[in-house]
């Protein structure tokens, strides 16, 4: 039952919850019934079952939270992980040539997450979808709070409705447009549903949803990219701004660097998304600090710490471009946050995170 037993033994809660529908069960845990100082060892405790070999690392701040639902369809487990910034290696429990060797799909829910494996890279946002090979070693990591869909598939199974022997590794595919877009939200009404159907509703389900996705990973535009390639550029450049928005001295000059480019051609690469790399670390930092800001777990935390946190260097700058790009102030956002939606601050139309 997700580690409940070793976790009510250590913290005295053991913040699992097991649901039962048509004689399915649905097993979740948050780490908002575990105490503050106990939250890690409790998810990881939870998340290790579930990941087998896996070497996590925590990268940022305390405090630290997350949470795990699985649920199953058609006898395939769908999983989804939410956390604070997490980083981890995973490390195959069969051989890449065992007849039990399978793949993982994984929905990227909320933040920008990049996926490693094999020389290939696929950094998704909000919306997209990977497949994963699970007998070969990979690795993901974020800067900031993130949540995915993970389901495990049999390979021979994605062979089958692909109708090939070969599938592309990391096949990055956008959830912005065409297939991708249904391939989305047909993961998420999956896993929404997954307790209301039948078994043979639930193959009828999967099998539309194998279609679908054996189309995206077949089509020419979908094959795997390796780290250096051009196509993967852009990607590349926002996940380096990404992983770095809380260094004060981030710039283009630093950025085109670390990517092997020229400043111009970086400021060409923005020049497309209607928006200066000033404008996009700028507005990427507001994100990330509404996010803090709105964050319950974060109340104690000083507005100004969450700005200087974030790579602002000056306070009143920071509370200018806050309420210029959300029409009020971090304090007055802070005090409704609670009771305000967040869709109703409606960033500018190229400061929607994971814009392309």
């Amino acid at each position: 039952m997700l580690g409940a037993k070793r976790i009510a033994s250590k913290t005295g809660v053991a913040g699992v919850q097991e649901r039962t529908h048509g004689g399915k069960m649905s097993e979740s845990f948050s780490t908002d019934s575990v105490p503050v100082s106990d939250r890690l060892e409790a998810w990881l405790c939870n998340a290790k079952p579930i990941c087998g070999d896996c070497r996590f690392h925590f990268p940022r701040r305390l405090p630290f939270h997350g949470s795990i639902e699985r649920r199953t369809l058609a006898g395939l487990a769908l999983t989804r992980f939410a956390s604070t910034p997490v980083s981890f290696a995973k490390f195959p429990i069969v051989a890449g040539n065992s007849e039990d060797r399978g793949c993982i799909v994984i929905t990227q829910l909320e933040g920008v997450r990049q996926y490693c494996q094999s020389g290939a890279m696929a950094v998704l946002t909000p919306g997209d979808t990977t497949l994963i090979d699970s007998g070969l070693p990979w690795t993901s990591d974020c800067a900031g709070d993130c949540a995915r869909l993970y389901l495990r598939i049999p390979r021979w199974l994605v062979h089958e409705h692909a109708q090939t022997s070969s599938l592309p590794v990391l096949p990055r595919i956008s959830g912005k447009s065409g297939l991708g877009v249904a391939l989305f939200r047909l993961a998420m009404s999956l896993y929404e549903q997954a307790e209301e159907m039948n078994m043979g509703d639930g193959l009828v389900a999967i099998g539309a949803y194998l279609d679908i996705l054996a189309r995206c990973v077949t089509r020419p535009e979908a094959a795997s990219t390796k780290l250096g390639c051009c196509a993967q550029l852009r990607p590349r450049v926002e996940y380096f701004i990404e992983t770095h928005l809380q260094e004060p001295t981030l710039c283009p000059a630093i950025i085109a660097a670390a990517a092997g480019i020229s400043v111009r051609h970086l400021h060409r690469l923005f020049a497309a998304k209607s928006c200066t790399v000033a404008e996009w670390i700028r507005e990427r930092r507001l994100e990330r600090c509404r996010t803090d800001l709105s964050d319950p777990h974060l109340r104690e935390r000083n507005i100004t710490d969450i700005a200087l946190g974030w790579g602002f260097s000056d306070s009143a700058h920071f509370s200018h471009c806050f309420k210029q790009e959300f029409g009020v102030s971090p304090r007055e956002f802070r005090s409704h946050a609670s009771s305000w939606k967040l869709a109703h601050i409606t960033p500018t139309p190229h400061g929607q995170p994971g814009a392309n």
